[in-house]
């Protein structure tokens, strides 16, 4: 049985108070979970344990794993193309692209677009589809699909069962682990969600350098992520990064999966999850150890360049989300912990740091 080394409880609060105190952040909250319940709930700055954040890519795993549980069903095929079930996909050099290629962020259309309308609308959506085209040679390497890939299952989660995939994916893999749903916030519901803020500075070249870079890869701005404060976007439930949680509510939902209580997921579909699928190197050099719907932490020594802690056991399993939110479950310490923010860090290396160390103070807190 894991219990809570109170001393490293208090070294984990510090470190996560240390922005808000200087006055970086303006809010965040965290929480550790064991045996299934919250040992740890903290809320630092403008905010309470009731405010809800937004956990940007951190929602991705609730879609994949709803998807995963209605293949199960034998709705459809994780390894068919994407047009079998959504005809529109095809076309375009996209014809072969299976659906599990598209959860591993193989598929080969990391920037495809998307606008208002089709953000809204899904027939406008599914004929947008038709338009996308690959940028290189779909499962021959792996690029981050920022909002283009969920997108996809979560209109196939629409299409296999006739209902709006941001109900299936609560009544699914939410609701029976004990948790809300994070997707699709009405706007009449949205009172204690807290707005996002850029804040800092961007890296400086000197930190650039000593990682031997000249900057950092293009990836989802500040413009896109404060688009995320308007309701109507809250409301539309964008799969790839419209979660909005609360920190305990994702430490809850992670020892959720992490024991399945009540067997809320198939047996296989949990076990999936927890196997990596694909390796291809991201752009720093590391391989992705990506399972369908998780990123594992492995053994390679790299668990810090895939948002877990050093130290991690090799199982743990989590997704991170845009500025420095953080998600994961330890098999091996039964820990959970997530860590959200409303402040934009504009330096993407300092956001990193400060999610790797946070996680590392909060796997220290198992005694065992």
């Amino acid at each position: 049985m894991t219990t809570i080394d109170t001393a490293a409880v208090g070294a984990l609060l510090e470190r996560a108070r240390r922005e808000v105190d200087s006055g970086l952040l303006p809010a965040a909250q965290l929480a550790l979970a064991v045996e299934g319940e919250i040992a740890v709930s903290e809320a630092l700055g403008d905010c309470t344990t009731d405010t809800r954040f937004h956990t940007y890519s951190a929602v991705k795993p609730t879609v994949a794993l709803t998807a995963m549980e209605l293949a199960a069903d034998g709705l459809f095929d994780l390894g068919a193309p994407v047009g079998r079930v959504l005809p529109t996909f095809g076309g375009n050099g996209k014809e072969a692209i299976t659906v599990s290629q598209v959860m591993l962020h193989v598929g080969g259309f990391p920037y495809a677009p998307l606008g208002r309308t089709e953000t809204t609308d899904r027939t406008a959506r599914l004929a947008a589809y038709a338009s996308w085209r690959t940028d290189w040679e779909p499962g021959t390497r792996f690029e981050y699909h920022a909002l283009s890939a969920h997108w996809v299952l979560a209109d196939i989660v629409t299409e296999v069962t006739g209902r709006p995939y941001a109900d299936v994916i609560a009544e699914r893999v939410m609701e029976p682990a004990g948790c809300s749903r994070w997707l699709g916030i009405a706007v009449d519901d949205q009172a204690d969600v807290a707005d996002v803020v850029g804040v800092g500075s961007k890296p400086t070249a000197a930190e650039l350098a000593a990682l031997g870079l000249d900057e950092l890869p293009d990836g989802v701005g500040e413009e896109v992520l404060t688009v995320f404060n308007r309701p109507w976007l809250r409301a539309a439930g964008v799969p790839g990064g419209g979660g909005i949680a609360r920190a305990a509510d994702m430490a809850l939902w992670y020892q959720a999966v992490l024991h399945n209580p009540a067997g809320f997921l198939h047996p296989e579909v949990r076990a999936d999850a927890m196997v990596v699928r694909q390796d291809h190197p991201d752009w720093t050099g590391t391989p992705a150890n990506r399972s369908h719907a998780f990123m594992l932490a492995g053994d390679d020594g790299k668990a810090a360049m895939r948002s877990h802690a050093p130290g991690a056991s090799p199982e743990a399993f989590g997704h991170s989300g845009a500025g420095g939110q953080a998600a994961w479950a330890d098999p091996a310490s039964g820990i959970s912990f997530a860590y959200l923010t409303n402040g934009l860090d504009r330096n993407d290396l300092a956001s990193a740091r400060r999610r790797v160390g946070l996680s590392a103070r909060a796997l220290a807190c198992a005694e065992r």
